[in-house]
């Protein structure tokens, strides 16, 4: 008779590993000078603006105000 389960090892592994996060694209429509302006400050203070969005995203999910 075959062993028809998986070994224990696997099932270790494969239950360890979490799903990553899902993205959702989001366009929007901006002036061209306020979009300069929004990447120009992000790179003085040294942030990506994608970082910078997905952070003030979050903040208003927990918060609800910008």
């Amino acid at each position: 008779m075959e062993n028809v389960y998986k070994p224990r090892k696997l099932l270790i592994i494969m239950a360890a590993t979490a799903p990553g996060p899902k993205k959702q694209r989001v366009d929007w429509n901006l002036d061209k000078s306020t979009y300069d302006n929004f990447v120009r400050t992000c790179s003085h203070k040294g942030y990506a603006p994608q970082v910078m969005i997905e952070k003030l995203i979050q903040k208003y999910n927990q918060t609800g105000q910008i």
